[in-house]
């Protein structure tokens, strides 16, 4: 029926022009009576005119049909058309070796099969060379198709179109599924019973290829080239495709320069310079990059190590300093074919990445890129689908390691410096704001071995944990800078310096705070900013007063004075006092801690109550006790005002010894009691063996028929202390001796005697020694 349309159209075009001439000669002859003789002339030309245009058009028409039934007859075997694209020869083809075989054996047995990797990463040359090898197989011929001809992608129309071109069948009457269906019918009947090869290159999208799939003839092939969504498609086996490894990129590198003019002709080997090693594996071992490169070394005989320090630079120095590009830097970012194929917005996001060594979650990336986060995640499956990002726990993402330096070329080449630094001081912002947030909960949710009841981005501890590699990267980058950081990110930096130190004493991890510090101390901006070395010198001594290195603390601490001045002394003062009053030197301690009093804001109530729980301590150890109930009450009242806890529980645990040495018993007993109901909601081991060991001497003291319930309490002290031996650890063992013998196990309480005498004399402690030797010497008295 389709055949016989074009002859039908054909004769009504002839008809119709004889027809339409011998009524325009007719109407000629009519009105010949009423007009002029010069428009009869004209009538009649114009009607001779109509006759030839239409014999004309009715000869083009079954020229073009009897072309169309030479092409394809009904009935007949279609042949390929003359100068049909057929395979090309590779040319320069070095390594991959292993995944050519795989292909090949792959075309033995499949109808269609797809090389996939990510683009530019030579999947279309190891597609042509597999096919090459296998050439013998298909000896009824080999067609090549380049579906990105132009740079512009071919639809499947387009598709079918080329391939009707080639294999000499209908091209599809238009881009409707039924035409595009009826088309490739056409081309596998055409291909059915035939040893025939057609390889399909570039394929970006599987659309331009699902007509064709899955393939019906029996004895052809079709191997496709492209994206690695063609895995997905119905009747294809895929082979996936990787960067080359770093020999096969080496050998890549040698055999370009090998077919260049060389310019030095006793140049090293490249197959054997560490330098070219390291060279391909910055330029992310991509086959076209490590190609010309290679190409242009050779040319141009530039020295291998140049080249190596060259992009070095560009990878390594901090964003924020310039650095001149060079021609091999420059090389590499303009023959980056896969990121050139990326929208502006994706290339960006993408070079921004490069600036984090870890990996960042979706609110961190919207704000290093200054971008909505519904718009970040649409520029991450861009990135993820083109190979360019992996993604990490947490739903973070990260640039692949490979192509991390490659990325970071690509930051310095493409962002002035002003840019990098601005998302640099937006990174830092945003990290700094929210470790804050996170930093200042931190005791109310209790501590980091608790079992989590929050969700991730509420819980501070699940919080730093999942970012703890990014903050602490992004602290210690200034470390050893030859320049302060720039101005716009400087402030914010301190600040999540700060906030990470608050969660490193928080969850105990004592190495990494300390290494924070010392950070801080050791970049410019400490010297240029005293405050700023006040402050790591603050930490540090707190850091040593855990650790139970009273001496180093005093030392650290009073730098924290010498440097942050009298505003931003009151912390330092305060702590400087608490180490002194370990170490014994209690007037010292004391006036340290009145200098905190007083250099304190009267807004900063917390301060203030830490300031009155430590002159209630000092106070208490010179046997002032009416002072020391003072600071210890007014202490009390602000931390329970405050909500504070642990504070609470810390001031009732020194009035217990204030009103047991008043002879208050009573009122001892009931602030022992609250302390340790306090510490029933705060897990803190070390504060609540404080608490025991008070109460049970108390009670011991008070009440000696109670001596079964202090012996408990100072049991359950001796268990929760760690075992260093302090002047805490003394003093349980000393009162746990008393408990023992008030129960008549004098063999006990000799035992405990004799380890809190060793303890006590080891901790420093002389008053607990000789309270100890001298209960010895007692128990060794004749009755």
């Amino acid at each position: 029926m389709t055949g016989r349309r074009p002859r039908r159209l054909s004769l009504l075009l002839a008809i119709g022009g004889v027809v339409g001439g011998t009524v325009s000669a007719v109407l000629g002859n009519v009105t010949g009576n009423l007009l002029s003789e010069l428009s009869v002339a004209q009538l009649g030309s114009a009607s001779a005119g109509v006759i030839v245009l239409g014999l004309a058009a009715a000869m083009i028409v079954e020229w073009r049909r009897q072309r169309q039934q030479a092409e394809a007859p009904d009935g007949t075997e279609a042949t390929p058309a003359a100068g049909a694209p057929t395979l090309p020869w590779p040319a320069g083809f070095t390594g991959r070796a292993g995944h050519v075989d795989a292909i090949t054996e792959l075309l033995r047995k499949e109808h269609a099969v797809a090389v996939v990797g990510r683009r530019a990463v030579g999947t279309s040359a190891c597609a042509v060379q597999a096919a090459n090898l296998c050439r013998d197989d298909f000896p009824d011929g080999q067609y090549y198709l380049d579906l990105r001809r132009g740079g512009r992608g071919l639809d499947a129309r387009q598709v079918l179109t080329a391939l009707a071109r080639i294999l000499g069948t209908r091209p599809p009457a238009s881009g409707r599924t039924d035409d595009l269906a009826d088309a490739a019918d056409e081309l596998s009947g055409q291909l059915d019973g035939r040893a025939i090869l057609v390889v399909l290159d570039n394929v970006d999208d599987p659309a331009q290829v699902r007509p064709l799939l899955p393939p019906t003839a029996r004895t052809c092939r079709l191997l496709l080239a492209g994206t690695g969504a063609l895995a997905a498609l119905d009747g294809v086996v895929a082979h996936g495709l990787a960067e080359p490894d770093a020999d096969d990129a080496v050998e890549l590198f040698a055999a370009a320069g090998a077919t260049a003019p060389v310019a030095r002709p006793h140049r090293p080997d490249p197959r054997t310079d560490p330098a070219v090693r390291a060279v391909v594996e910055l330029c992310g071992r991509q086959p076209r990059t490590v190609a010309e490169l290679g190409r242009r070394t050779a040319q141009h005989g530039w020295r291998h190590g140049d080249v190596l320090d060259a992009l070095r630079r560009a990878v390594d120095t901090p964003p924020h300093q310039h650095v001149a590009a060079s021609p091999a830097t420059l090389l590499v970012t303009a023959r980056d074919t896969a990121y050139h194929a990326l929208g502006g917005e994706a290339r960006r996001l993408w070079r921004l990445m490069s600036l984090s060594p870890v990996p960042l979650d979706r609110p961190t990336l919207a704000a290093l890129a200054g971008r909505r986060p519904d718009r970040v995640a649409a520029l991450l499956h861009e990135l993820a689908t083109g190979g360019f990002v992996t993604g990490a726990p947490g739903d973070r993402y990260e640039v692949r390691p490979l192509l991390a330096p490659y990325a970071r070329m690509h930051l310095r080449h493409a962002e002035p410096a002003r840019r990098r630094v601005a998302a640099q001081a937006r990174l830092t912002r945003h990290l700094a704001r929210r470790a804050e947030r996170h930093a200042a909960s931190l005791a109310a949710v209790g501590p980091p071995d608790r079992e989590p009841t929050l969700a991730l981005d509420d819980d501070p501890y699940g919080w730093f944990d999942l970012h703890q590699e990014l903050l602490l990267a992004v602290v210690r980058v200034p470390a050893g800078a030859a320049e302060t950081l720039p101005r716009r990110v400087r402030r914010w930096w301190f600040r999540l310096a700060v906030a990470l130190c608050g969660w490193l004493a928080h969850a105990g991890r004592l190495d990494e705070w300390a290494q924070v510090c010392r950070t801080v101390l050791a970049t410019p901006t400490a010297d240029d900013r005293p405050e700023i070395a006040g402050w790591a010198h603050n930490e540090l001594g707190v850091l040593r007063r855990r650790r139970h290195d009273p001496q180093g603390a005093a030392t650290a601490l009073s730098l924290a004075v010498a440097e942050r001045g009298r505003r931003g002394t009151a912390q330092a003062r305060m702590n400087l006092g608490l180490v002194l009053l370990d170490l014994g030197q209690l007037d010292d301690a004391v006036e340290h801690l009145e200098l905190s009093r007083r250099h304190r804001s009267a807004a900063d109530r917390s301060g203030h109550a830490l300031t009155d729980l430590g002159l209630g301590a000092a106070r208490l150890a010179r046997g002032e006790l009416e002072v020391a109930h003072h600071h210890l009450v007014r202490a009390a009242n602000a931390f329970r005002a405050l909500g504070d806890a642990r504070g609470y529980a810390a001031a009732l645990t020194n009035l217990v010894l204030v009103h047991a040495g008043l002879g208050e018993h009573l009122d001892a007993a009931q602030s022992w009691r609250a302390a340790l109901r306090e510490y029933d909601t705060v897990v803190d081991p070390t504060n609540r063996a404080a608490a025991l060991l008070n109460a049970g001497a108390a009670l011991l003291a008070a009440t000696p028929a109670q001596a079964r319930q202090a012996y408990g309490m100072l049991a359950e002290s001796l268990r929760l202390r760690d075992g260093r031996p302090t002047a805490g650890l003394g003093r349980t063992l000393l009162h746990l001796g008393d408990a023992a013998a008030a129960l008549g196990d004098a063999e006990e309480a000799r035992r405990h005697w004799a380890d809190a005498a060793g303890v006590c004399e080891e901790a420093g402690d002389v008053e607990g020694q000789a309270a100890a030797d001298a209960r010895l010497v007692g128990s060794d008295a004749p009755a």
